[in-house]
């Protein structure tokens, strides 16, 4: 697996949540450019993932990191945007999502 590819899967992970902020921005305000930057992220995010396909990387591993890491990511940005409650099982739940991640990723390095 390339560097490559796990870059963009990473890039991808990390405009999982800006596409789920506009959502949440384009119900309380209405406002055209909420719109434009929610079609935007919805588009970046998943072509991210076929460009690291591309690279070379399996589709059941990128797909894992994508949607673990975007999860990671949303609720990172749940916390500091939106004072979403973050707790002991929640981390401890999130640490275990970063964990099998990594191990994906080794396992296909190791392959």
């Amino acid at each position: 697996m390339s560097l490559v590819g796990l870059a963009f899967v990473v890039f991808g992970a990390i405009m999982e949540p800006l596409w789920v902020i506009g959502l949440k921005k384009i119900d309380q305000t209405h406002k055209w450019y909420w719109y434009a930057f929610t079609i935007l992220f919805i588009y970046l995010s998943p072509m991210s993932i076929a460009f690291a396909m591309g690279e070379g990387m399996s589709v059941g591993v990128a797909y894992s990191i994508w949607t673990g890491l975007g999860s990671v990511f949303a609720m990172i940005v749940g916390y500091l945007l939106f004072k979403e409650r973050v707790d002991r099982i929640k981390v401890f739940l999130v640490a275990l999502i970063i964990i099998g991640v990594t191990g994906l990723e080794l396992s296909s390095v190791m392959v």
